[in-house]
């Protein structure tokens, strides 16, 4: 049976809801100050969502001595991954993702079977209880840290990275123990299994699977808080559709996805859907992915070269 997370604090439950709720775009102005190392790291999120990457790795960095709490610093590594593998640095985000596993060394690691084609269709319970198929989880359940979320997020962050270095066998191997770790009380993590399982499908030139991927990670973020979630799961039915060459479909999703990131000021996937809508012979695509990335670099974000580590 589902427990709600703890009652938060209003600076924090704002911060929340940027990070993981309705206000993606909240300015930077505009976010209450911090006060712990839950709060920088919510706020670091809410940062990197808006491609504000200088001031993202500089509030996760000023974490660090505030804290020993393993599960804090493992989400704190776990980002500073996906803000590099955001940008294409995926060998050196597989660096963060292991300081981030290695964080939670203590915990126990099984491996899986075949995750890219089966999800896990009943998950333990974490220490706030199970939630169920239908249940709506809220911003402190996303917000809240926890264990087995963590050690969730850093194995798919290694499985991210593997994929980006086209190891996708190793992909599927992370992808299998992270499946092992999934805590159901944080759907957050399940979403992100869903990704990274659709993307290997991908990878791997199998487009059914990861269309049913890409379709239980919307379906799971649709009844869940976080807008950002929500338009990076419909981005991801976008790629799936594309690949299977549904044309029409991808590119309802994909205006789709353009329009929430104009809303939101979702810059990192603002731009991944304008590289998406180049494939789709959107005209506008390639001069709206360069602003994208021009503005990104303005924040402190760098893509990596082609032919550079």
């Amino acid at each position: 049976m589902f427990a709600p997370a703890p009652l938060m604090d209003i600076r924090s439950e704002v911060l929340a809801a940027a990070a993981f709720g309705e206000l993606p775009g909240l300015a930077a102005t505009e976010l209450p100050t911090v006060s712990g190392p839950v709060d920088s790291w919510l706020r670091a999120v809410v940062l990197g969502g808006q491609g504000r990457y200088a001031a993202a790795r500089a509030q996760l960095r000023s974490i660090r001595g505030t804290t020993s709490d393993p599960t804090v610093l493992s989400l704190v590594a776990s980002t500073e991954g996906s803000l590099l593998r955001q940008l294409g640095w995926h060998a050196r985000a597989s660096m963060a993702d292991g300081r981030a596993l290695a964080h939670l060394s203590a915990e126990p690691l099984v491996s899986g079977s075949n995750p890219v084609d089966t999800a896990p269709s009943t998950v333990s319970s974490g220490k706030r209880g199970v939630l169920g198929p239908t249940a709506s989880p809220t911003v402190a359940d996303f917000a809240v840290p926890d264990r087995a979320a963590a050690l969730c997020d850093a194995l798919t962050g290694l499985a991210a990275d593997a994929l980006g270095t086209g190891r996708t066998d190793l992909a599927t191997r992370l992808l299998g123990r992270a499946a092992n770790s999934l805590d159901a009380a944080h759907p957050r993590a399940m979403i992100r299994w869903h990704w990274v399982s659709a993307e290997t499908a991908l990878a791997q030139g199998r487009p059914e699977p990861a269309s049913a991927h890409a379709a239980a990670g919307l379906a799971a973020a649709e009844r869940c808080p976080s807008i950002r979630h929500r338009v990076k799961s419909l981005l991801l039915v976008a790629a799936a559709a594309l690949t299977r060459g549904d044309l029409a479909a991808a590119a309802e999703a994909a205006d789709e996805v353009a329009t929430r990131c104009r809303e939101h000021e979702l810059l990192p996937l603002g731009w991944a859907c304008a590289m998406l809508r180049t494939g789709l012979s959107d005209a506008s695509a390639a001069e709206e992915a360069a602003r994208y990335g021009a503005a990104i670099a303005r924040r402190g974000g760098h893509f990596r070269p082609p032919g550079v580590a």
